[in-house]
């Protein structure tokens, strides 16, 4: 994944403004409602699994008066382009990874953090659902788009060409990361060096040396087929990958609010189904991996405990030197729902 840095209205891209006098132009008025909802991942994945499940229930608990059309794989865009047209108004929504959000809205990057989301699926819900991620959802609102709910989307693990035996190992190692000031410190808090790096060179860049290692979720690291050119694998599930729900703020308002409740709760109650499946293409991508030569290992809770220990501080520094007083009020609300400091 790559971090997008979405600019202001005034510097809309020339290929969003292409994109959106195209759709503007081709809107649909077959129902009473029709939200495009694009996204990035593919219609096998667990994220459009979920939004098929969503638009099944909404469209049935509508009487049919509110309809989502579903574009996958970048149909529409990059998701820089589909941020950009949710918040003009020639996309009605889009689902987007948090990681991709960061210049869009620093506030966001929060989510970097590693262990920030509780390891717990109760607790990590709990947290979605209250003080703190409301508060993370309505940093959206001065951005000019309607954030409704998070949507988790597995965890990130470490994956080495050096042995990851324990926290000592990743000493004078050099890691890719997205660009992310906050993950760059993350591994500077472990004797790690961080390279950012394009996503596309990031097979060839572990195959040729040019970095030890990365950190991805493991249904990536299969379907990348990193595990070829890494020898070791510790599942460390240190960082949440979460996306956005985002709509665009015409289109929301001009709902009912009966059909707002509606689609709120479709959104919210497809998350059982989304983790299932997430979950089986995490076990699939597992079993494919530990078939290979990939040395893999989980880490212990006393060595996942450690690891927060070592890099959480260092990484809401780095974070409240990009959010300041905004990101400051996120993190004191975090604090204050997990009993931090």
């Amino acid at each position: 994944m790559e971090t997008m840095y979405i600019k202001s209205r005034s510097t809309l891209t020339t290929a969003a403004a292409i994109f959106i006098g195209f759709w503007a132009a081709t809107a649909s008025f077959a129902q009473d409602y029709v939200a495009r909802i694009g996204h990035l991942e593919s219609d096998l994945q667990s994220r459009h699994v979920a939004l098929e499940k969503v638009a099944a229930t909404v469209n049935a608990e509508t009487g049919g008066a509110v309809e989502f059309q579903l574009f996958p794989q970048g149909q529409l865009g990059g998701q820089r382009e589909m941020t950009e047209a949710v918040q003009l108004g020639a996309l009605e929504a889009t689902v987007a990874p948090a990681a991709f959000l960061g210049g869009f809205n620093p506030a966001v990057s929060i989510l970097d953090i590693p262990y920030l989301i509780p390891g717990d699926a109760e607790a990590a819900q709990a947290l979605r659902d209250g003080p703190f991620g409301q508060a993370l959802l309505e940093s959206f609102s001065s951005r000019g788009v309607v954030a409704l709910t998070l949507w988790p989307n597995g965890k990130k693990n470490f994956t080495s060409n050096e042995p990851l035996d324990d926290i000592a190992s990743f000493a004078d190692q050099t890691f890719r990361v997205m660009d992310s000031r906050i993950l760059v410190e993350q591994f500077n808090a472990l004797g790690a060096s961080a390279v950012v790096l394009p996503f596309g060179e990031l097979y060839t860049s572990l195959q040729t040396g040019v970095v030890d290692g990365e950190e991805n979720p493991l249904d990536t690291i299969q379907r990348m087929k990193f595990y070829e050119v890494q020898d070791y694998l510790v599942i460390s599930e240190h960082g949440a990958m979460e996306d956005l729900v985002l709509f665009n703020p015409n289109w929301w308002d001009s709902l009912p609010q009966e059909y707002k409740t509606i689609i709120t709760a479709a959104f919210v109650e497809a998350i059982p189904e989304l983790t299932a499946h997430k979950a089986a293409a995490i076990k699939e991508a597992l079993e494919e991996i530990e078939a290979s030569e990939t040395n893999v290992r989980t880490a212990s809770a006393e060595e996942r405990a450690a690891l927060r220990e070592a890099m959480f501080d260092p990484s809401v520094a780095a974070y409240l030197s990009i959010a300041g007083a905004e990101g400051q009020a996120l993190i004191d609300t975090y604090y204050a729902e997990t009993g931090g400091e």
